[in-house]
């Protein structure tokens, strides 16, 4: 019911910045919280940053301080602003969409994702 595009992602030496973008379209009135996962090759998928419906964010501890995740909800589209980029940021970007759905009596969250977006920090 939600479909999301990431754009962004590139090639930035170490110390630069990019600036990610997660556009969502589809029963976008139904999203709680909207959040960025980062995976290495050979490593597992972890969380980068998150925000809900009421504004409040959490970062990763690796990223504190360096990133920044914002909606602009006008337009349905989540950003991560990433300053001061390591290679150990290198790693394909995921936008993650949360929906919460009613389910057997309850409800139920239901997770949608992007296709993902390469991000390379290289001298």
């Amino acid at each position: 019911q939600v479909q999301l595009v990431e754009s962004g992602g590139g090639l930035v030496q170490p110390g630069g910045s990019l600036r990610l973008s997660c556009a969502a379209s589809g029963s976008t009135d139904s999203i709680n919280a909207m959040g960025w996962h980062r995976q290495a090759p050979g490593k597992r998928q972890e969380l980068v940053a998150v925000i809900i419906s009421g504004g409040r964010t959490h970062y990763a501890e690796s990223v504190k301080g360096r990133f920044t995740i914002s909606r602009d909800n006008a337009k349905n589209t989540m950003y991560l602003q990433m300053n001061s980029l390591k290679p150990e940021d290198t790693a394909v970007y995921f936008c993650n969409a949360r929906l919460s759905v009613p389910s057997g009596g309850t409800w139920s969250d239901i997770d949608y994702w992007g296709q993902g977006t390469q991000v390379t920090v290289s001298s």
